[in-house]
């Protein structure tokens, strides 16, 4: 096979947002396909018509642009193919591969509970296999159902978890279509893989079970199975599957909460796969390095400590102007942006990229460097703190008023300027430059923690400065 006609794809079920696992899943096809010059498909699973919403859909989508995952040609819909799925179920029917189920519902239900009770894990007994259908009951629209092999083994060479094999005794005879004409899930899953050419099926390791059925399809059906990789599902902290009581589920979830796409793709390419000791890898190098055999076997523990100093490593190694940017664009999503996003302008910007050398060093995340950049958004008179408010003594009023008239003799303002003004000021009253330097602090901050005061100067600008030391002066 030429590494161009390489084909992977991203399957996802609408659930209303992209789960992080599979996020990692969508990152893993996007990389294998970039690495081979192929291409990744995107199709979405939208046969539970009453999950697949358009907000659904919408959120899957934008999750996959926000972290910049790219698929190749338009969407396909599953559902919208419900017509080609009948059709291909139908011609199984027609060459003796599958066979009219007549059983009830309570046919059903009674062999079930008979096959557990015996332990058995096939459920369906075969009832109908082998018999007429013109003995048929009235008023019963039938199944289709594979007329699966009953003896011998299935078998998937898989490029993580090895070779698997399964007792086709242990595996029922599954239902392609069911009384209502709808295709199941295992049949389109084959038929939109077989006709949209993929050549590389990469999934969570939950469809694995699948494999065993589908590959029966496949065979039933004389076509070419793609290759395989079932990659092991994420686990939270303390080793169970990740739920919600572990936190963020939602790849949107992450990006309210500040993480960067970047910095998200690159903790979530190491969840389970590993490149030597290499933590930090840029789009480029992952796309270099990635293969199947270094997944591993075993579940990732989803460690939120790590990817937050990951995420501070990417503010910290990011451009000015384009964390300006990012700061920006997680305002719609944040709790804070709403009140942040009128007090943008070109000023407000301007003073944002000033501060931001000075900012991304202490922020591991955008919602961090948000309230790191409070001050610039403060209205005057600012609101204090509590701890900055116990600070506002009368004493240290009547020096905010000194300290005021100090930098009004400053007019070529900038942090060194107003450095040395300060210096100057602290040696002629015997003071320590802390002393000065704090009541400043919650002057113009209205905090007792900021970045750098002669940096706060420096951005804020002269007027700002002066009129905000007058509001807390004595």
């Amino acid at each position: 096979m030429t590494s161009s006609s390489i084909v992977t794809r991203f399957a996802p079920s609408p659930t209303g947002f992209l789960h992080i696992g599979g996020g990692r899943t969508a990152l893993f096809n996007w990389l294998y396909a970039k690495k081979h010059g192929g291409k990744m498909l995107l199709r979405i699973e939208d046969t539970d018509r009453e999950r697949s919403t358009k907000e659904a859909i919408d959120a899957i989508l934008d999750g996959l642009r926000w972290l910049e995952l790219d698929w190749d040609g338009d969407v396909i819909y599953q559902f919208s193919r419900a017509a080609r799925h009948r059709e291909v179920a139908e011609s199984l029917l027609a060459a003796g591969r599958a066979y009219y189920c007549y059983a009830s519902p309570e046919e059903l239900t009674a062999m079930r509970e008979k096959a557990r009770a015996e332990g058995r894990t096939r459920l369906y007994d075969g009832m109908w296999r082998d018999r007429d259908p013109s003995t048929a009951p009235a008023g019963i629209k039938p199944t289709i159902r594979l007329r699966a092999p009953q003896t011998g083994e299935t078998v998937i060479e898989d490029q993580v978890q090895g070779r698997v094999v399964w007792q086709n005794e242990n595996l029922d005879d599954l239902v392609l279509l069911r009384g209502d004409g709808t295709p199941t899930y295992m049949l389109a899953v084959v038929v939109d893989d077989h006709d949209m050419g993929v050549t590389h099926i990469i999934r969570g390791d939950d469809h694995l079970i699948n494999a065993a059925r589908q590959k029966q399809i496949y065979d039933a059906l004389e076509w070419e199975l793609p290759s395989m990789s079932h990659i092991p599902l994420i686990h939270g902290p303390d080793g169970s599957k990740l739920s919600k009581r572990h936190g963020a589920l939602g790849v949107d979830a992450y990006r309210a909460l500040g993480y960067l796409p970047a910095a998200l793709r690159n903790y979530l390419v190491r969840l389970g796969w590993s490149h030597g000791d290499q933590e930090i890898f840029s789009t480029e190098e992952m796309i270099a390095a990635f293969d199947l055999s270094g997944v591993g076997r075993s579940a990732a523990r989803f460690d939120f400590a790590k990817l937050e100093n990951l995420n501070g490593h990417y503010i910290r190694q990011s451009d000015d102007q384009s964390l300006v940017t990012q700061f920006e664009s997680v305002l719609d999503y944040v709790p804070e942006g709403a009140a942040l996003k009128p007090k943008l302008n070109d000023t407000t910007r301007a003073q944002l990229l000033r501060a931001m050398p000075s900012l991304k060093e202490r922020a591991k995340t955008l919602i961090e460097l948000i309230a790191g950049a409070y001050f610039i958004f403060a209205d005057r008179p600012l609101e204090l703190d509590p701890k900055a408010a116990a600070l506002l003594t009368p004493e240290t009023r009547a020096l905010i008023g000194r300290l005021r008239t100090a930098l009004e003799a400053v007019n070529d303002w900038t942090a060194e300027t107003t450095e040395s003004a300060m210096r100057n000021f602290a040696e002629q009253n015997n003071l320590k430059l802390g002393a000065v330097a704090q009541p400043l602090r919650v002057a113009l901050t209205g905090r007792t923690t900021s970045p750098g005061i002669f940096d706060v100067l420096a951005v804020l600008g002269r007027q700002e400065c002066i009129a905000r030391l007058a509001d807390q002066a004595a």
